[in-house]
C-alpha cells in the first residue's frame, strides 16, 4: 500500500480567503483514511470558491440551477488511486454553520469529508443514504477533532 505523502493533497483558493489552520494535519488525516478504504491517491485537489463561482460550476457540469456547498469530480476510475477535484464554496459553508448552528471550522471539515466520503462511494440522494453518509461526516468529525 502507498505511503502518506500530504503533498498529493492541495488547498487552492480561487476568489476567497480565510483563515484555515492546521491544513497539513487535515492532509495526513484524509490520507489515513483513504488508507484505511485500502484506497491510494494519486491527487486531491480541494478548491475554495464563492457561490457565483460553484453556481456556475453546477449549472455548467451538472445541469443544476442551485447553490450547493460542495461539488465533487472524480476523475479516476474504480480501482485507481483517487484523484479528484473538491470544490467548495465558502460563503455555503458560512451560512450552513450559522443555519445548524456549529463552528465554521467544523462546518467546513464535514464538507471536506463529505466530498472524501464521496470518492469512497457514499451517496446522498435518498434518505437512507444521506442518514449514512451524515453518520460517517460526524465519525470523521469526531475522530479528527478528538485528536486536535
Amino acid at each position: 500500500m502507498a505511503s502518506i505523502d500530504p503533498s498529493r493533497v492541495s488547498f487552492h483558493y480561487l476568489d476567497v480567503s480565510f483563515q484555515f489552520p492546521q491544513r497539513t494535519k487535515l492532509k495526513f488525516f484524509l490520507l489515513e483514511r483513504v488508507l484505511k478504504e485500502k484506497r491510494s491517491v494519486d491527487s486531491l485537489s480541494y478548491i475554495f470558491c464563492t457561490d457565483a463561482y460553484l453556481l456556475e460550476m453546477n449549472r455548467q457540469f451538472l445541469d443544476h440551477d442551485t447553490l450547493t456547498d460542495i461539488i465533487t469530480f472524480p476523475f479516476s476510475a474504480n480501482g485507481e488511486p483517487l484523484h479528484s477535484d473538491i470544490y467548495i464554496s465558502v460563503e455555503r459553508v458560512r451560512e450552513n454553520a450559522k443555519t445548524f448552528e456549529t463552528s465554521f471550522r467544523r462546518e467546513l471539515h464535514r464538507v471536506i469529508f463529505h466530498g472524501l466520503l464521496h470518492l469512497f462511494g457514499y451517496k446522498d440522494k435518498t434518505k437512507p443514504d444521506a442518514a449514512r453518509m451524515r453518520e460517517m461526516e460526524e465519525l470523521l468529525l469526531d475522530q479528527y477533532f478528538r485528536s486536535t
